[in-house]
């Protein structure tokens, strides 16, 4: 692919992913948290899970293999964006995306210790740093709110349903996986509303488009995009570029609700970009390495 091409649709994917805290915190002023993100996973997931059964793509035959993807629903979904949008109510979503993003290093973390992964240096070098821009980001202004460990939780489910997939998702379709875990998640998220909170949603013509906007074009299109990179690429590559997110995520709250920046967030986020960038990058010895040994 043309490098610009790609160049393109990384951005796209990226400022997709992280400018959805920003339009998200908008729409909490039309609908409670957790069901604005039921009603958007739930659109998603059932607008894929018909493209996959009409693309005829192999769904899992077990009902063992189901319960997997509801599981992978439960932490990938319903955890991490119910998190997500709770949060939203007492922290900026630059925040609440900063925190969501520091994912790839609890991965190591996790990988290493329930997985017995093992990783090189380099990964440990930006799990250190990673963390060290956390502490900078929310410790320089010591105003730790329940958003903060809201948004610390999203990371760690996320980070648990990354690894759920690495186990369980290998042998799926990731099309299939992605769809359905989406839908489940949804669900489960429906649920969690009637018991933990008082579920509203407001229909009007802006609340009708930012929930389109979440569902469509930052959920299925930009799933859609992010697994096209991933195949036609180095995988280790292309997941450096998470970084990204964050930093759209922070931009896009300064731009759509007029968020102030301050200066540890800057400093904080810069360490946390470099940190996401080393514990994702493969260098292209490693890669070849992997790829001549998969070839023998």
């Amino acid at each position: 692919m043309n490098k610009y091409i790609y160049g393109l649709l990384v951005v796209l994917t990226t400022s997709l992913m992280g400018s959805a805290f920003a339009i998200g915190k908008i729409g909490l002023q039309y609908s409670s948290p957790i069901l604005l993100v039921a009603l958007r996973f739930t659109i998603a997931g059932f607008l894929m899970a018909i493209f996959v059964w009409f693309w005829k793509r192999p769904h899992p035959k077990s009902a063992e293999k189901w319960f997997h993807v509801f599981i992978i629903g439960l932490f990938q979904t319903a955890g991490v964006m119910g998190c997500i949008f709770v949060s939203l109510k007492t922290i900026t979503a630059g925040e609440s995306s900063i925190l969501t993003f520091i994912n790839p290093l609890l991965v190591i973390i996790f990988g290493t210790i329930f997985l017995q992964l093992s990783y090189r240096k380099l990964q440990w070098l930006g799990v250190t740093l990673g963390f060290l821009g956390v502490f900078i980001t929310f410790g320089a202004h010591f105003s730790i709110k329940i958003g903060t460990l809201l948004g610390f939780l999203s990371a760690v489910s996320w980070a648990i349903g990354t690894l759920l997939i690495k186990t369980w998702g290998a042998k799926m379709d990731v099309w299939v996986l992605t769809a359905y875990q989406m839908l489940f998640g949804g669900i489960i998220l429906f649920i969690a509303s009637f018991f933990l909170e008082t579920p509203f949603f407001h229909i009007t013509i802006e609340s009708i488009i930012i929930l389109l906007w979440l569902a469509i074009m930052a959920s299925v299109i930009q799933f859609a995009i992010w697994f096209y990179l991933l195949h036609i690429g180095d995988p280790g590559k292309t997941s450096a570029f998470l970084f990204l997110a964050p930093f759209f995520g922070v931009l896009s709250g300064w731009i759509l609700l007029q968020e102030p920046i301050e200066w540890y967030v800057i400093l904080g986020g810069i360490f946390i970009f470099i940190g996401i960038f080393f514990s994702n990058w493969t260098p292209k010895t490693v890669f070849d390495k992997q790829h001549l040994k998969k070839a023998d």
